[in-house]
């Protein structure tokens, strides 16, 4: 079956758009967001299930196995989807679990790897069963969790990665919220509100964050603090840490020796490059061994966004005020994107990774610089009209090769394209965003499944033949 339009849904919702800023940016362990952070909450919540069985169904003949299907299949031990879910059996969320309790969780006494009832033994990756990369479910990236006993099936949920670390269900339906102010689904009515209201983009997505999640301004400023102090982290550790990186692939880390050759750079420009280059790779790097660093939106493009805030703040000398309006206007443009196209590489390949990163990253920098909200979506724009098409081929499903390089790609994309549309004759710009979303979503549609994250084409075949 060939990946054609209707194959997988990419659009879970046609209304308005209703996530939360901490739905989207989220702290969590590396290296991917659609194979370990929404994996590890699918084992945590199979586990809630199984805890929640009346007992005379908690048999002493009970057995787990857990379906993969899609990229999840295809890219399963570099992208560490085994070890995420067995986090997740044992109870550990994203943000609870210890940096280094995935990729050791394996080498546990059996004692912690049980479940609390049932005849298998401690857990081992011999739960999981490899389905194929295609098939009939409505997203790519599914799991399915079977508990099996003697009666037959005792317990059993289907759910769906659908990027970002986002997870649903067989039966999910999106969480009640309250009701916005100014409700938008496309970058057309966003502008329109900004029009109406007199509110610049940060202050409208303010606004809706305060009216759906019931928070006030203080709680949101907090939260964007800790977010930001989460990226301001992953960069310290990244061009701190040299070595090697976890797999086969011999990859050793490059940011601390980028920023100590861009650091002594003395012509300006290179040195504002190449430090953009290497905080990116720091981030990057991170997340490829497994540490801990923040949705932006998934875990593969963790790189660009931090890079970017890092070069704001150390470089332009911007204040928090100044950043949390930044987040939250790539937020918007988040949003947009996982409405009306997706952040998974497994749906539409690394565009709606490092290809949205960039468009959140350049917005960021439009909006932080003072430039006004069509300035702000045309930035966004141009740096992802020219992530279009881009394919997710990871080397032998590692989050490494060519991933790591191409969030240092897109930073610097982010920032050419925010120059560009602030030089640019602004009533002659013909492409919109939501053209660009658009083409985007129907690329990723046409794309085949071996360039949509399964290491089965492009570069991940290419190096391997080489």
């Amino acid at each position: 079956m060939s990946a054609g339009k209707g194959l997988y849904s990419m659009v879970a919702d046609h209304g308005f758009i209703t996530t939360s800023v901490f739905e989207l940016f989220k702290v969590g362990p590396g290296p991917s967001s659609s194979h370990t952070i929404a994996p590890m909450l699918a084992g945590l919540d199979f586990r809630r299930l199984m805890d929640a069985l009346p007992e005379e169904k908690k048999r002493a003949d009970a057995c787990l196995e857990v379906q993969l299907y899609g990229s999840l299949s295809a890219a399963f031990t570099g992208h560490g989807t085994d070890k995420a879910i067995l986090t997740g059996l044992l109870g550990y969320t994203p943000e609870n679990c210890p940096p280094n309790l995935p990729s050791g969780v394996l080498g546990l006494p059996e004692q912690d790897l049980r479940l609390p009832f049932g005849s298998q033994g401690p857990l081992s990756p011999k739960i999981f069963v490899h389905g194929p990369v295609e098939h009939q479910y409505p997203y790519s990236n599914t799991l399915i969790f079977v508990l099996r006993d003697a009666g037959g099936q005792a317990l059993r949920r289907v759910y769906y990665s659908v990027g970002g670390g986002f997870l649903q269900w067989e039966g999910w339906t999106p969480p009640e919220r309250g009701k916005q102010p100014h409700p938008f689904s496309t970058a057309r009515e966003l502008q329109a509100h900004v029009i109406k209201s007199g509110l610049s983009i940060p202050q409208i997505i303010l606004q809706n964050e305060k009216a759906l999640t019931g928070q006030n301004t203080a709680a949101i400023h907090e939260k964007l603090d800790s977010i930001i102090e989460a990226m301001r982290r992953s960069v310290a550790r990244g061009v701190s840490t040299e070595g090697a990186l976890p797999g086969t692939l011999n990859v050793y880390r490059k940011a601390a020796r980028l920023a100590r050759k861009a650091d002594a750079l003395d012509d300006p420009i290179n040195r504002f490059l190449g430090l953009l280059n290497a905080y990116a790779f720091a981030v990057s790097e991170e997340n490829a061994a497994g540490g801990v660093i923040v949705t932006a939106p998934t875990c593969g493009a963790a790189g660009v966004l931090p890079s970017m805030c890092t070069m704001l703040e150390g470089y332009f000398g911007m204040g928090q005020e100044a950043l949390r309006a930044g987040m939250l206007t790539a937020a918007a443009i988040g949003f947009l994107a996982k409405h009306n196209a997706s952040i998974a590489g497994a749906e539409v390949g690394c565009q709606g990774e490092v290809g949205v990163a960039s468009a959140m990253a350049a917005a960021m920098l439009a909006q932080v610089r003072g430039y006004d909200s069509v300035i702000v979506e045309n930035a966004a724009e141009i740096a992802l009209e020219h992530h279009l098409g881009l394919t997710c081929d990871p080397v032998g499903g590692y989050v490494q090769i060519p991933c790591i390089e191409r969030n240092a790609m897109g930073a610097l994309k982010a920032y050419n394209a925010c120059l560009v549309a602030m030089m640019e004759d602004v009533p002659r710009h013909r492409v919109n965003l939501d053209m660009a979303l658009k083409a985007m979503a129907e690329t990723g549609r046409d794309m085949l499944s071996k360039y949509r994250e399964t290491s089965r084409g492009g570069l991940a075949v290419c190096m391997a033949e080489c």
